[in-house]
């Protein structure tokens, strides 16, 4: 293990030993960054590596490409404190692999078909359509389900849409500091990743957008119910 290494330690569940991976991000001085859940509620804090380890083997998440270590740890240290953890769109898994290679990924989750990424956004459309077809109790029912969908799909678009403006920033420091050092050919790449980032963020914030306005007819729409109901 050295500075700036994604590394990971196999931790127990209901009693079972080994069930799933906790991440976080070596220091390179004796001291991981991590979501560390010993306070009210998860924290990215950084912990010395023994509170990480819990005293077990510690594995190395290996990756073709990466950020160079200060990077990497520099984009844990600047999301040291947070208390946004949640299992499905930001989970120490999530955290890591976002310090190490800037994407928003569980592997554990994808693994275990939980990966929130995979939801339709608009699905829940589809749930409108068939409640109005159907008497007001049931449809109530069909309308607090695809809230509570769109909610979750809201939630993981917002967080991906975080990442990719943070992706924008990074790439255009990176193109201000190569035209610094007079490398035009560093600079040329790296803001060709700046624009896909843009384009990336401009695509999700559309998604955003149409998700609201369908959770403004659920809403409406539930209005009205309610009125039905009584």
């Amino acid at each position: 293990m050295a500075r700036g290494d994604q590394i990971y330690v196999m931790r127990p569940l209901m009693g079972m030993d080994g069930v799933y991976e906790h991440h976080g991000i070596d220091c390179g001085d004796g001291t991981v960054i991590h979501y560390s859940k010993r306070g009210d509620e998860p924290t990215i804090a950084r912990t010395s590596y023994d509170v990480f380890s819990w005293n077990r083997p510690v594995f190395t998440k290996q990756y073709v490409t990466s950020y160079v270590p200060d990077v990497v740890v520099a984009r844990a240290e600047s999301r040291l404190g947070e208390r946004q953890y949640n299992l499905m769109n930001n989970n120490c898994e999530h955290f890591a692999t976002w310090c190490k290679v800037g994407r928003n990924e569980s592997k554990q989750l994808t693994d275990y078909g939980l990966d929130v990424s995979r939801l339709d956004p608009f699905a829940s459309r589809q749930w409108i359509r068939e409640a109005e077809e159907g008497d007001p109790v049931k449809a109530m029912a069909l309308y607090q389900q695809a809230m509570g969908n769109l909610t979750v799909t809201q939630n993981q678009l917002q967080a991906q849409y975080n990442r990719a403006q943070d992706q924008v920033l990074t790439w255009h420091r990176t193109a201000d500091l190569a035209l610094k050092r007079g490398r035009e050919d560093l600079a040329r790449a790296a803001l060709e990743r700046k624009v896909k980032f843009k384009r990336e963020a401009e695509k999700i914030q559309n998604q955003l957008a149409q998700l609201i306005e369908t959770q403004e007819t659920l809403k409406r729409n539930t209005s009205t119910l309610k009125q039905q109901i009584r």
